[in-house]
């Protein structure tokens, strides 16, 4: 498998990236999806407890869709009730046939990685946790994550699931790659914005004011107000388990650039919840914080060089600009960035008439001294719609119909210049 060169974004970029001990590992900026840093990221590995990233996305995405209400009521089955009760796995103890709201449930899977609560929404959503996890693969392939392994709701070994796992082996586990899973962070924070709200959550009480109150502090120590609190980190999961090891999915701000890193794996920890892959998270952004931003390059609505020829428009061709503003990510210290642009027109002409604003195109934007290690979704550059700046009418009766007799005669005229050429064949 293909991974990612650990150097610096462009040549540019003076310091060195940093050595991240992890088996993978991933940096790039929300935005843009731009990488700055990569190690073994396309290398399939454990996610652990990452995995709930997923079920986050297809809660929120089945609230969207008015398929699931927040205040929805999930009763608890046998299942997810046993697995709830295993205090040696991250959960809250839920009651068996008791009935718990989403919001509620979703809440103990972003902040506290409930596994009895993932297995019992993911019963509600899709009748049983094999189609969940069916839905689970199935997103996974409509995002276009890359290769993917999901068998539970999760992201337990199946062994830990008391003998009740419906797919794969007894010993399966899910498995993503790092890109896959920044990618993930990158659909979750796009789309649907409001998991921030919950993911940075330190600390919450389950079902306050209840018998059933627990204390709830969130397995992302990073977040302020916990232990090794960092400034601007607002997400997003983590995950462990043996055979995936210490694993972070973390985004944060600074300076109103967001980044989002990834770590599996991470190595040279005492324990499975020491500094380990907080250490490793904080070189990540450390590096892309003090020696990336985020510059807009070209402003919308920016005309470009070409121009798209009109077929019987009342004019011969129509001027093109950029749609929206290009923003690029460039070493700190650019000013003035040298680029490399290039227009790559659909067609080359465009019948009329002709809408202001009609794509004709993509323009391709890069820095100049290059880059090794392109975008999250695999391009090497960023790309920008080219569309019509004004609209062309088409051209009135008269001018038609004189197209009409010059297409005519031109028809003839090839015809005769083919026919005379036969005779010297």
């Amino acid at each position: 498998m293909s991974s990612l060169v650990h150097g610096p974004m462009t040549a540019d970029a003076a310091v060195a990236p940093p050595a991240v001990n992890a088996n993978a590992a991933i940096t790039i900026e929300e935005g843009t999806g731009k990488i700055l840093y990569g190690k073994n990221a396309d290398q399939l590995m454990g996610i652990a407890s990452m995995t709930k990233m997923m079920n986050e996305y297809l809660i929120s995405e089945a609230v969207a869709n008015g398929k699931l209400k927040w205040d929805d009521k999930v009763k608890i089955s046998d299942y997810a009730y046993e697995i709830s009760q295993d205090r040696s796995l991250s959960n809250v103890p839920l009651r068996r046939g008791e009935e718990y709201s989403v919001e509620e449930l979703y809440q103990a899977i972003a902040i506290y990685s409930a596994n009895g609560a993932a297995i019992a929404v993911a019963e509600k959503m899709a009748g049983s946790e094999a189609k969940f996890v069916d839905m689970m693969n199935k997103k996974a392939d409509d995002l276009k994550l890359g290769e993917h392994q999901f068998v539970n709701a999760t992201g337990l070994n199946n062994s830990d699931l008391k003998g009740k796992f419906s797919v794969g082996s007894a010993t399966d586990e899910n498995k993503m790659t790092a890109r896959g899973m920044a990618k993930l962070a990158q659909h979750i924070i796009q789309d649907y914005p409001d998991v921030l709200k919950t993911s940075s959550i330190a600390k919450k009480k389950f079902r306050e004011g209840t018998s059933d109150q627990i204390d709830m502090t969130n397995w992302n120590w990073l977040l302020p107000g916990l232990i090794y609190a960092r400034a601007g980190v607002d997400g997003l999961k983590t995950g462990t388990t043996d055979y995936a090891g210490q694993c972070l999915t973390a985004t944060a701000v600074q300076d109103g650039m967001r980044v989002i890193t990834v770590v599996m794996h991470a190595n040279g920890g005492t324990s499975a919840h020491d500094k380990t892959r907080f250490n490793e998270t904080n070189k990540m952004l450390d590096y892309a914080f003090n020696n990336f931003k985020v510059m807009e390059v070209r402003k919308a609505d920016t005309a470009v060089k070409e121009t798209i020829a009109v077929n019987k428009g009342k004019e011969d061709s129509v001027n093109l600009i950029t749609k929206d503003a290009v923003k690029i990510v460039v070493p700190k210290t650019t000013t003035e960035p040298k680029l490399v642009e290039k227009v790559m027109l659909d067609e080359k002409t465009i019948d009329a008439p002709v809408k202001k604003d009609t794509k004709v195109g993509i323009m391709t934007v890069q820095l100049k001294d290059g880059d090794t290690l392109g975008y999250v979704d695999g391009k090497k550059t960023d790309t920008i719609n080219v569309v019509t700046k004004d609209n062309v009418d088409e051209a009135n009766w008269f001018m038609l119909m004189l197209y009409s007799i010059g297409d005519f005669f031109t028809g003839i005229w090839n015809y005769v210049v083919d026919g005379i050429s036969g005779w010297f064949k």
